[in-house]
């Protein structure tokens, strides 16, 4: 797939008479919406194109079919010879047993008994395939609809009072009081925004709806993250850095989704999220359900190249299944990216892995083809500490571009209930946010999201909160990184050690250590004050 191009804004032009600002509105949405080239859109999730890739798991070809003995010929006499291979292929393994059970059920029954039985599995394996003949390919669309585009038209510029391109403070008091946004942080509404701003991190919503098909869905995790997500914004205490006040943090709205269609909402979300990269700012993703990850990370491949990016994705699931009637799933986005050659295998990194898949055969599948995996059982059999040194040196190796995927149900749910699949015996909180905050200053972060939150199903709001933290401890490693704050495992030794007493036998190793940081923060506002002097004098 070729690299695709921002789509172009809307031009800033006065206010114009109501009349006339609605007729320029629909010649601009179609001058949009015509704008956007064929390639810059996945056409492999709409519509009849072809699939660019297999459809079918290859692991179920490892299945064995049944190993027919001579002792059992003439009890297949009134098979015909498709129906032979069909028993001796993968279909027929789908259901087969205990092999030489198997045999002896053939042995001890009537050729007439077999053929019935044969009959069944076949009419079992055509029932479950997709017929041309009986089964219609795609959920049709009513193209013909006015309204087919108008969920993710962008509003005209024209229609807004003039502005110069930047950042827009929402609250009416010092610090609060207006419409809430992602952490108190201002809101930018284009890529224009980000760019005249400077902007280093723009978190954005992306409420989709249907991807998980069970439990509560994530339509409302955006809206509560900002009312409830307070610790968004603020100093760390472990390391003592404000995110806030050394990244330039905003709110990039909500992305728009088409509610009744998955498919259609990855089209958007991937422009969107591609047009904040391009900016260069690093976009944070607030979603939503896991389906996400396949038009995030694929916008990221678009701006840095594809197989650019590696991927950590955090997750009790890892969401490679295949072979099911959805193309776009929460189940399905890893094997696709990979499929599609968006993301190596070997950069592909994933932790925290416990429900009951995958199985012998899936680990297997990963092991032969590079993926590394961390599983809840290697941090059984290791320990914490040595499985996060081991998950850090992967993501820097060579300095590689890192993009974060965090599904919270890597939590235990214990910590966090309110999510689509909670699997027992995950992270704790403390393991969630330190992994998160060093993975994000010691490495080459480009993006970070944030899956399967569904508030609805916690009414303490403890869920959201703890989610919070989790996107709070990313912000802060950036910050770090931005401070230069990169060495393995920085705390702060302030706020890490009192230093009264030489308790430990390192007092002198922390009191030199906390002197540098302020020698650091005089020479800081020594070159501020002059810069200050500079443009004082230029001014006069």
């Amino acid at each position: 797939m070729m690299k695709t191009t921002n789509t172009k804004t809307f031009a800033n032009t006065r206010l114009l008479p109501l009349t006339a600002a609605i007729l320029w509105a629909g010649l601009s949405a179609s001058a949009q919406l015509s704008a956007q080239p064929a390639g810059d859109e996945p056409e492999h999730v709409t519509g009849t194109n072809a699939y660019p890739y297999p459809t079918e798991d290859p692991r179920e070809n490892d299945r064995p079919g049944i190993e027919l003995p001579d002792s059992v010929s003439d009890k297949l006499a009134l098979l015909s010879d498709e129906q032979i291979e069909f028993l001796e292929s993968g279909d027929a393994g789908r259901f087969r047993g205990d092999l030489e059970k198997t045999i002896e059920y053939l042995e001890e029954n009537t050729p007439e008994h077999i053929l019935t039985w044969v009959e069944a599995m076949q009419g079992v394996i055509s029932a479950q395939r997709y017929d041309e003949d009986r089964d219609a390919p795609n959920i049709a669309l009513n193209t013909d609809s006015p309204m087919f585009n108008a969920w993710r038209l962008r509003r005209p510029a024209s229609m807004d009072p003039e502005r110069e391109p930047g950042t827009i403070s929402l609250g009416r008091y010092n610090g609060g009081g207006g419409p809430p946004t992602f952490g108190g942080f201002p809101l930018a509404l284009t890529p224009e925004d980000l760019e005249a701003a400077e902007v280093d991190v723009a978190i954005v919503g992306t409420p989709l709806n249907m991807g998980s098909g069970w439990r509560d869905s994530g339509a409302q995790a955006t809206t509560d993250m900002r009312v409830m997500g307070r610790a968004l914004g603020g100093s760390d205490q472990y390391v003592q850095v404000n995110p806030g006040s050394v990244l330039n943090i905003v709110d990039y709205g909500d992305i728009a989704i088409d509610n009744a269609s998955t498919e259609r909402s990855m089209q958007h979300i991937r422009e969107v999220v591609r047009e904040i990269g391009n900016t260069g700012a690093v976009p944070v993703i607030v979603g939503g359900d896991h389906s996400l990850s396949y038009s995030n990370v694929a916008a990221m491949a678009d701006v840095h190249g594809k197989e650019r990016v590696s991927v950590i994705h955090f997750d009790s699931h890892y969401d490679a299944w295949w072979g099911s009637a959805h193309l776009i799933s929460h189940g399905a986005p890893v094997y696709r990216l990979l499929n599609e050659g968006h993301v190596r295998m070997e950069d592909y990194i994933q932790v925290g892995l416990r429900s009951s898949g995958p199985d012998e055969a899936a680990f297997k599948w990963m092991r032969e083809n590079g993926m590394r995996y961390h599983t809840m059982a290697e941090v059984e059999r290791r320990g914490w500490d040595a499985t996060l040194e081991r998950v850090v040196k992967e993501a820097s190796e060579e300095g590689r571009k890192l993009y974060i995927s965090f599904d919270i149900d890597v939590i235990d749910p214990a910590f966090a209930v309110a999510t689509g699949t909670p699997v027992s015996g995950g992270l704790d909180m403390r393991e969630s946010i330190t992994i998160v905050r060093r993975l994000c200053a010691e490495a080459n972060v480009v993006g970070f999201e944030l899956v399967e939150l569904h508030p609805y199903l916690d009414p303490t709001y403890m869920t959201t909160l703890n989610s919070a933290h989790v996107i709070k401890a990313c912000l802060t490693g950036l910050a770090m990184r931005e401070e230069g704050l990169t060495e393995s495992f920085y705390l702060s030794p302030v706020a890490s050690e009192h230093a009264v007493d030489d308790y430990y036998g390192d007092q002198a190793d922390y009191l030199r250590h906390t002197e540098a940081l302020e020698r650091k923060d005089d020479e800081e506002e020594a070159v501020d004050l002059d810069d200050d002097l500079e443009e004082a004098v230029e001014q006069e």
